[in-house]
């Protein structure tokens, strides 16, 4: 329904750029021979089990911990700084940040704009509410308030069945928030990745969610986005995962298998 067939095009347009492009200074540091030395990658830590702060305030999770093994893997210093969805999107194309590392769903749009990895995590869109809710599937979405994160495959979701300019859509800078505004009442429903909310569901068992699966949404692709042109990081990434696809750390970090 929204990303149809998606996977057949994500290996050749991740893998291939229209523009060559150097690292900038702000960009990922380089040794004096050329090649990189420090990745700085920036997500929104309030999606667990993928990004969130521990106690100490450190940015932790299923990205934190790929992206390690990669750099691990290819003898590369990793680093994540929290700096928000939209702004880690921004600062990827201004080379303040070199990728964004947030469960990002590779679309079609997108790679008009960035450059992605191989995919790393398949995923699915579910429908949270209340247990006590009558909403039983997607359709019985469209005359109610949902609420989402701005900008993720939940908000295009909940754009196709309401029509873009639905006020009934209430989109949140985190996924945290859309999910407080349903405890709350001030939404009906939530749409999310099914990890996020199956994870919130287990952490919280007297919540009165439920989630709900439906067969309209398609399967998504989680990949690392990079700024378009720049493939010398890109390779790199792609190198290093597939060598943690290889001895089989991926698997061990997400607990799922992906080709």
């Amino acid at each position: 329904m929204f990303k149809k067939s998606l996977f057949k095009i994500v290996a050749p347009l991740a893998a291939a750029s229209m523009l060559l492009a150097a690292c900038s200074g702000d960009e990922a540091k380089n040794s004096e021979g050329g090649e990189i030395t420090k990745i700085v990658a920036g997500t929104e830590a309030t999606y667990a089990p993928f990004e969130y702060l521990d106690d100490k305030g450190n940015v932790v999770g299923l990205d934190a911990q790929i992206l390690a093994a990669i750099g691990e893997e290819m003898g590369v210093e990793t680093e994540i700084k929290n700096v928000g969805w939209d702004s880690m999107m921004s600062q990827v194309t201004t080379g303040e940040i070199d990728m964004g590392a947030a469960a990002i769903t590779i679309t079609e749009e997108r790679l008009e704009t960035y450059d992605f990895t191989e995919p790393y995590y398949e995923a699915s869109l579910l429908i949270v509410t209340k247990e006590e809710s009558d909403i039983e599937s997607f359709e019985d979405l469209k005359d109610k308030k949902v609420s989402v994160q701005i900008n993720t495959t939940g908000h295009i979701a909940a754009q196709e069945l309401q029509g873009i300019a639905s006020s009934n859509i209430l989109a949140y800078e985190n996924f945290s928030v859309a999910l407080t505004e349903v405890l709350n009442g001030s939404s009906e429903a939530a749409i999310g990745d099914n990890a996020v909310i199956l994870e919130y569901i287990k952490n919280n068992p007297d919540s009165g969610l439920k989630a709900i699966e439906d067969d309209s949404f398609e399967v998504d692709y989680f990949g690392f986005m990079v700024k378009k042109g720049n493939e010398e990081l890109l390779d790199l990434l792609n190198e290093g995962l597939q060598k943690i696809k290889d001895n089989g750390k991926l698997a061990e970090i997400t607990g799922t298998e992906i080709e």
